[in-house]
This record gives structure tokens, sequence and C-alpha cells, in this order.
């Protein structure tokens, strides 16, 4: 839902048997309005109002996400005997383009502690889950995952008596933009081969993926009016070239140039130009730049034209 909420793409995952993971009850409501059952979509956000519990509980979700005690005594609460999943701090930022440690999950350690606290408070304790960063390259990053949840499935089992039986692996499956990528094929094959050396085909655990961005990256084009373009100084060579889209209308993720998005003017045909270009938003905020060491082949452009990505 997060890397797409079209509608289109909607009935046609759905149509394919695919599940679906909210972060929002607007979310939700998308899916349930699309016709999917409630017993096909998880609340995957970690962060959320005890209200918005309420009131996914009430439209028949049971599997919830959490990384913290509050929120689980909110689930407790408002989705009593619900299913959990407690989301793990994993390794994999210096690989993601887009990293997502630190505000999302918890230490291996407290994640236990949760689970054992979910079974005390009436709920399900039913699996976890980890994600190890948007645009991940390296898939080894998988493998480090799951060998802390290889570890935490076995403690629970043979200290706790609880036997947990879903692993979401999250997202984190690149999108082909710019740089080069191993397709999801690749992907697929790997993260078996280390969940089949850690679980036997008995004991193999219910596995949730969350392919979101590679399935729908390339799905939409963004198209932008060139609004401005303007010098620093009447000697200075780079051009700032400034659209009516930018880092607060949809490209957050090009702050600091994480994510490189594809480009695109009709004018990169015929240009040989190598001049320097900044691309910038139009807010009134001087973060709101997206691409200055990227090398964007803009140096033709003029105002009005527009720009595709």
């Amino acid at each position: 839902m997060k890397a797409s909420p079209a509608v289109e793409v909607i009935n046609l995952l759905a149509d394919l048997g695919s599940n679906f993971d909210c972060a929002s009850i607007y979310e939700l409501d998308r899916v349930l309005d699309c016709g999917v059952e409630p017993s096909r979509i998880s609340y995957g956000n970690t962060i959320k109002k005890a209200e918005h519990v309420k009131y996914a509980f009430e439209k028949g979700i049971d599997l919830y996400a959490t990384d913290s005690e509050a929120d689980l005594k909110n689930i407790a609460k408002h989705a009593p005997g619900s299913k959990i999943f407690v989301r793990i701090l994993v390794q994999g930022s210096e690989t993601a383009e887009w990293p997502l440690s630190r505000k999302f999950g918890c230490h291996p350690n407290m994640a236990i502690e949760l689970l054992i606290q979910a079974r005390d408070l009436g709920l399900v304790p039913y699996g976890i889950s980890f994600h190890v960063g948007s645009q991940q390259k390296d898939v080894a990053a998988w493998d480090d995952a799951l060998a802390k949840v290889k570890y935490m499935f076995d403690w629970m089992k043979n200290e706790e008596d609880i036997k947990l039986q879903m692993i979401n692996l999250g997202g984190g499956f690149p999108a082909n933009y710019i740089s080069e990528v191993n397709p999801i094929k690749v992907y697929a094959e790997e993260i078996t081969r280390y969940l089949t050396d850690d679980y036997s085909e008995e004991d193999m655990p219910e596995i949730i993926l969350e392919p979101g961005r590679s399935l729908v990256g390339g799905s939409g084009v963004l198209v932008s009016d060139v609004v401005l373009i303007s010098r620093k100084s009447h000697t200075d060579l780079t051009r700032w070239v400034y659209t009516d889209v930018g880092l607060f209308q949809g490209l957050i993720e090009t702050l600091g140039e994480a994510i490189k998005y594809p480009v695109y003017t009709p004018k990169m045909e015929t240009s040989t130009s190598k001049g320097t270009v900044v691309l910038a938003g139009p807010t009134c905020d001087s973060t709101d730049i997206m691409y200055e060491e990227a090398g964007i082949n803009c140096h033709k452009l003029e105002i009005g034209d527009k720009i595709f990505g």
C-alpha cells in the first residue's frame, strides 16, 4: 500500500491472490473498499493511535505489528485476542539506498519480552518481522536478519514453550531506476536458500514478503513543469532548475540524493552539453533540492518545459 495506493494496482494484486499490509486506517479503508477480505490484511505500522487499533479491529483485522510495550497494551485493550508480530532492529542501512533502521523495530531481547508479554495479555505471539532498508542491493542482508530470527524462534520454543508461526521479511526489494540491481528472482532464490538452511519442511513458518517498490516502482510517471531557471551570479556556471514538484510533493526519497530516479526530457536526446545543473523544488524550504551531484543532463531546459521522472 505504501508503494502505490492506486485502486487499479490493488484490484490487480487482489485478483492475483496477494495480501495487503496497511500502515494507516486510510490505507485500510482503501483496501476494504476494493473488496479485499480482512483476513488478507495486516496492520504493519508499529506507530498507531489506540483509536485506530480499535477501528481496525472492528473492521475485522486481527494481525498487528508492534515494537513497544505501550503499543502492545493498546492492541491488547482494543484488539483482544489478535495475533502479534514484533519488529526487530537489523543491519542493512549501509547497503540500502533508503535506510529504515532506528525509527522502527526494537532490540531482539526486547522483542522476546514483548512476545512473552503478548501471551500474558491474552494476545497470540505469532511472529517476528524486520526490514533491511528500501532499495536494498545486498541480498545477504536478509541472511543476517534471518539468523537473528532463527535464534529467537528457538529460544521462544525451548525457554517459553511458545511456537512462533510467521516471519515477515519486510520489503527492500529494489526497483530498476538508474543503478543496476539484481532481478527479483535472484532475491527469491537466495532467501529461499537461507530459509531452507534454517528450517525443515515440517517446521517452515509462514513467510510474508512486502515487495511493493519492486512491483510498482515503474508503474507511473511524475510530470513536472520548469518554473524558473537561474544562476547565482553572472559568472556562475551552475544553472538552478526549479520544478513545480519537489521533496515535499512526493520526492522525499531524493533527500540527500538517496534514491536516484530516472529523469527525462526530450531535449536530452539532442543535448550534448554537460553543464552543471541543480534540480530543485518550488517551496521556500532550502532543503527542497533533489539533485545537485547526480549530473542531471538538463542544460538545454527552458522555463515551461516538462520533465518526466
